[in-house]
């Protein structure tokens, strides 16, 4: 049985969100992960990758090998009720299937030491940052592969994840971020006045 759940998920607001995306220090070590589907058009969060959640069953094993590397990954919809959270919660889970979700045993015997494995003061500042303090430092330990997965470099440690959920998703964005160039891509403000 998975150790992930609804409950368990993290919340990140916009105004965290936009801050981290303006940092040069943690815009690339985040992915953000547009799940909407049809209700894509009229703009999206720059930078942002669109997976329609109708073609998660699929893609969520390319999602977690294309990420592997980022340090937090930031989900959402149009409101972040239902097709974001549900997103989060089966990249979590394929994430845990594939040995990332937890230490991996077996890291010594890979050459590594307890100290390779831990994390940098630095992640721990945007820990802080992002609003996740007081968690035991082992649920968050970066893990070895197994296997080596393909876009990886052979050695190459999968980051340990923060896993997020846009709350108010989309729409609540773009009420504060539509018009901001830096935030906001394609952004067509008269899709969303009825909205």
């Amino acid at each position: 049985m998975s150790m992930f759940s609804y409950p368990r998920l993290h919340r990140i607001s916009r105004e965290k969100l936009s801050s981290l995306i303006l940092s040069p220090g943690t815009a690339s070590r985040l992915a953000i992960v547009d799940v909407r589907d049809a209700d894509h058009a009229g703009g999206h969060i720059v930078g942002s990758i669109h997976v329609p959640s109708s073609s998660l069953d699929y893609r969520t094993p390319e999602l977690v090998r294309k990420l592997a590397e980022k340090e937090l990954v930031v989900f959402h919809c149009a409101l972040s009720q239902q097709r974001g959270p549900s997103a989060a919660l089966r990249y979590l889970r394929e994430r845990e299937s594939r040995g990332y979700g937890k230490p991996d045993e077996g890291a010594k015997g890979l050459g590594q030491d307890a100290g390779d494995v831990r994390e940098t003061s630095e992640k721990e500042d945007v820990l802080r940052e992002v609003g996740i303090e007081g968690e035991p430092e082992k649920e968050r330990e970066s893990v070895m592969l197994k296997d080596v997965e393909p876009n990886l470099k052979p050695g190459k440690k999968a980051a340990n994840q923060e896993v997020f959920v846009l709350d108010g998703g989309f729409v609540q964005w773009q009420e504060l971020y539509g018009k901001d160039e830096r935030l906001t891509e394609a952004y067509a403000p008269d899709i969303w006045i009825d909205y």
